[in-house]
């Protein structure tokens, strides 16, 4: 199943930029940039970026933390991979890696923060639980995570291909998810604060101790 959905992500690393923009009016990339801007100044030195994707979070990431920082994103697709280290390829501080984000290469209380962005709701099963016990290992003890995420979408159209897509990654699990989203994340971070994008169709949970 796990080959099964890299495969999926290779091949739909082709249009994802365009279908995350479709969603989240987001076409100039302002609300990944709104994103990094909400990083704490304090918290801006080693950034983690899971499910990576294209690297769309990345340069403004890479802004964030300036020369002197790190940011490292992480996918398992290698289609995924290959389009974001085309963008990223002028980044001095901007590191790539394959790997799985439920077991992490990383060694503990790594990073300053870690971010996730249009991917935490696309994970199947039990694996959201997972990757936050991960976040939680590798953050400093005053580490924050930032997780973007649509909300749900007002348009009915819209509305039914975000289920769908979420369905068929074998993710149902997440739309549960959705309805008690602030107590599900307060079950891991104690203090969790949604941040409302200027799009209003997106938001930020910001997650930290």
């Amino acid at each position: 199943m796990k080959n099964h959905r890299r495969t999926y992500y290779d091949l739909f690393s082709r249009f994802y930029d365009r279908f995350v923009a479709l969603h989240s009016s987001d076409s100039q990339g302002d609300l990944r940039r709104f994103l990094a801007q909400n990083i704490p100044e304090n918290k801006a030195g080693v950034v983690l970026d899971l499910c990576t994707g294209t690297a769309s979070l990345l340069p403004a990431l890479s802004e964030k933390v300036g020369p002197k920082g790190q940011v490292v994103g992480v996918d398992f697709s290698r289609g995924m991979l290959q389009v974001a280290r085309e963008k990223t390829k002028s980044y001095d501080n901007v590191r790539l890696i394959e790997a799985d984000i439920c077991t992490l290469p990383f060694r503990a209380n790594t990073f300053d923060a870690v971010t996730c962005s249009y991917a935490f709701y696309e994970l199947k099963g039990d694996a959201q639980d997972t990757v936050l016990k991960e976040v939680r290992r590798l953050l400093r003890p005053s580490g924050v995570f930032l997780m973007m995420e649509h909300d749900l979408p007002e348009n009915a159209f819209i509305r039914t291909l975000f289920y769908i897509r979420l369905a068929s990654m074998g993710a149902k699990r997440a739309i549960s998810i959705l309805r008690y989203e602030k107590s599900f994340l307060e079950s891991y971070f104690p203090k969790v604060e949604k941040i409302v994008t200027p799009s209003r169709r997106t938001k930020i949970m910001m997650c930290g101790n």
